[in-house]
Order: structure tokens, then sequence, then C-alpha cells
């Protein structure tokens, strides 16, 4: 085996040696190992081309992530073995000129070992580029970010090409910045993002019993995924905390860009599904127990009338005045009713309903709109007063607005009070 400080020619002595003083630390180990695992997604990423991804996936990724981790493992106790303590401890690597201790052991050559290396590393090039461009092409494709929509187009043979020339110029960068311990700390945030919004996503799906969630895997548990989210923002922070919080704070950012400039399909958010069940639990909770008196709130049913050739709303000034009663607390209902069949109404119904919702948000008020079609309009106001509303938020005060042609109701009663004919009380009322 090689030691350290041996007066061998070329070589320097003990004494010019610099030795470590300390063993190792976990930031250090860390960093050693996690490349080891930066190709966790590379099954994911080339999905498409599976022929049984739910089997291949993570059958091939727990193999390739065993592997990895007995060659790491076993390199620690074989390196132990074969090198002297006090070349371990050589922090320049001075007592062989700088050389590596694992290429001094290779056999036949040490030049072995620098082919390995650089072979390792554009395989791991080779195999981000041809994930990477094909997952951004996705995004593009998908509309998520709309500004990504210049790399949706394939070129003639489906290759992602302009997603290709986009990764290839980011890496390139990479490179030109000429210090792995700049850019490393930033690749890493990247893939510990990555990894926690997919555990995320994996424990959401799982808690909230999505229909469409089905994982196979037989060891499969959420807890599991909650574990994997905490180490990876546990490790973000480990690595370099400022990092971590730009990236969350980035990642803040593309959700929020997200929710109101893109995803023009609707993929069923998590977090929407989070606040349906929380809804569901609060309603549950709620339908148990009288309220107090201490907790009442003004839940007001409000029916607006309609415009039958427009569709517009007829009187918006209501909508002010239930949002000032109210003063931001409570619930708002607002609700009308067309006359006619509802196959025949069904466009009229949803415009009606667009409209109110307008009139909501110009008022500045928040609630729920409803449209119903009903044969008379009596039958419509029956079915809102008793249906409306879920539990415990239905209404409590029903407000309306004041009937038009009231006055000429009024001289009509007051005239068949007088003995009027009936007739003459029947044009009057028309009138």
């Amino acid at each position: 085996y090689l030691r350290a400080g041996e007066s061998a020619p070329g070589q320097k002595g003990n004494d010019d040696v610099v030795v470590a003083d300390i063993t190792t630390s976990f930031t250090l180990l860390l960093a050693i190992f996690f490349p080891a695992c930066t190709g966790i997604m590379a099954g994911s990423n080339r999905s498409g081309d599976l022929k049984d991804a739910s089997k291949a996936i993570p059958t091939g990724t727990i193999a390739a992530i065993a592997t990895t981790a007995f060659i790491y493992f076993t390199s620690v106790l074989l390196i132990g073995a074969a090198v002297d303590g006090r070349l371990l401890r050589d922090k320049f690597g001075d007592s062989i000129n700088g050389g590596l201790v694992i290429a001094e052991l290779a056999w036949p050559h040490p030049v072995v070992i620098l082919l390995g290396a650089l072979m390792s590393t554009i395989g791991a090039g080779l195999q981000s580029l041809t994930g990477a461009p094909r997952l951004l092409q996705a995004i593009a494709q998908d509309n998520l970010l709309p500004f990504l929509g210049f790399f949706a187009k394939p070129s003639a043979s489906g290759e992602p090409t302009r997603a290709l020339i986009l990764t290839l110029v980011i890496s390139e960068l990479g490179v030109l910045i000429a210090s792995l311990d700049a850019v490393a700390p930033i690749i890493t945030m990247f893939f510990l993002m990555c990894y926690g919004f997919v555990n995320l996503a994996c424990s959401l799906q799982s808690l909230l019993r999505a229909p469409s969630w089905r994982p196979r895997f037989k060891y499969y548990h959420w807890s599991l995924s909650f574990l994997g989210l905490l180490l990876c923002v546990l490790l973000m922070f480990v690595s370099s905390w400022y990092y971590a919080l730009a990236a969350m704070f980035l990642a803040v950012i593309v959700y929020y860009y997200i929710e109101f400039k893109g995803a023009a399909k609707e993929w069923g958010d998590g977090i929407r599904g989070l606040s349906m069940q929380a809804a569901r639990y609060s309603l549950l909770r709620l339908e148990e127990t009288q309220p107090h008196t201490k907790n009442w709130r003004p839940q007001i049913l409000t029916f607006l009338k309609l415009n039958e050739d427009t569709m517009a709303v007829s009187e918006p000034r209501l909508l002010t005045l239930a949002g000032s009663l109210k003063n931001g607390k409570g619930l708002n209902m607002v609700a009308s009713v067309l006359e006619g069949d509802l196959i025949d109404r069904a466009a009229d119904r949803l415009a009606g309903q667009a409209a109110i919702k307008a009139a909501m948000k110009a008022a500045e008020i928040q609630g729920f709109a409803e449209v119903v079609v009903g044969p008379a309009l009596a039958h419509g106001l029956s079915f809102l007063l008793q249906g409306a509303g879920l539990g415990a938020l239905k209404h409590n005060t029903v407000m309306l607005g004041w009937p038009e042609g009231w006055r000429q109701r009024l001289e009509a009663a007051q005239a068949a009070a007088e003995g009027k004919s009936a007739a003459e009380a029947a044009v009057s009322l028309r009138q």
C-alpha cells in the first residue's frame, strides 16, 4: 500500500505535507454522496419510452440507487484498507505529487481511472441532455408556463431540438463559470426542490384519496413521501440556507405565475384538493352542533332579476346593499330565476351566472352565484328558499328588490276595495 511522506525521488518529504485538521463533516459527505442520487428521476423523465412504466420505474430506480450506494460504501472500506492513514489525512495530496489515490492503485495504469471519470462525466451529461429537453418540451406543450411556448414545437423527427439547444446553453453557462464550488450549490437546490415537490405531490394525493391516484408499488405509504419532503428541505438549509431561501422564493413566484397566467388545462391542483378536504371537514364539524349566538353571521340570499334579452343584472345596487349589510362577514348567496324549460334555457342559465359573478366582482363582494330554471317564477323562488346553501352554510336572511309596478298594483287593490268592477280592477292591474 501507499505511505505518506516517503522520500521517493521527485516527491516531497514528511515535513512538507499539510495534514487535514478534521476527519470529515456532514456537508462534505453530502457533497460526495449526493451526486449518486441526482439521476433518480431518469426513469420518470423517459417514462413515455418505457413499455411498462409502472413496473420498470420503481424496479430500475431502486436497483440503480442500491447499486450506487453499494459501490460508494464498499469503496470507503476498500480505500481505508488499501491506503495508509497518513496519506488519507494529506490535505492536498502533496506526498504523491498531488495525484489521485485511486489512480495510483489502478491496474494496469493510472490513466484507467482518468478515462473512467471522463466516461462517467460524459454519460451523466448525456443522460441529462436526453431527459431534461423532453421534460421542458412537455411543460411547454401543456402550456403551464406560457413564455415557454416556443420550445413546445418538436423537430421533423419528433425530437425536442429547441429545448435541447436551450439545455446546451444553460450547461455551457455553468461550464464558463469555471468554479464547481459556485455551481454545485445552485444545482443542488434545484434537484432538492424537484425531489421535494414530487414527495409533496405524492403525500397530498394519498391524503386526499384522489381517485386518479392509485400507486401500485407494494411498499408505498404517504408517510415515506412526507419524510422525503422533510429531508429535502432539511438538506437544502444544511447545504446553503441563503440559496435555499432564494430557491423557495423562486418556486413561489413560478407557482403564482402558473396559477394566474398559465395552466390552460386543468390538471387537478393538490392545494385546491386540500382546501376541499378542509372545507368538507369544517362543514361536518359545523353540522354536529347548533351555532351559538356569538358565532351568528348574516348569511344573505339575494334575489336578482336578469334582463331576458341581454342576461344582464337589472339592479346591481342590491349587491352593494348586501355587502354593506354583512360588512365583510358571513356568506353571500346571489340567485335568480328564469322561467321556461331547462333544456331550452341552459345557455341563458350559464350566461346569467356569468353576469351575476361579474356584478359581484364589480360590487367587491364575495359569495356564490346560482341561476335556476323553472316553469314559473314562484316555483324557482320556492326551490331557492328551501335548497340554497349547504349544511350550516344556509341563508338566514332573504333580500329582494321592490317589485316593479307596485304603484299600479296598489291602485288596483284600492279600486277593488272601493267597489269597482273586477274588469276595471284588472285593467288597472295590467297598466
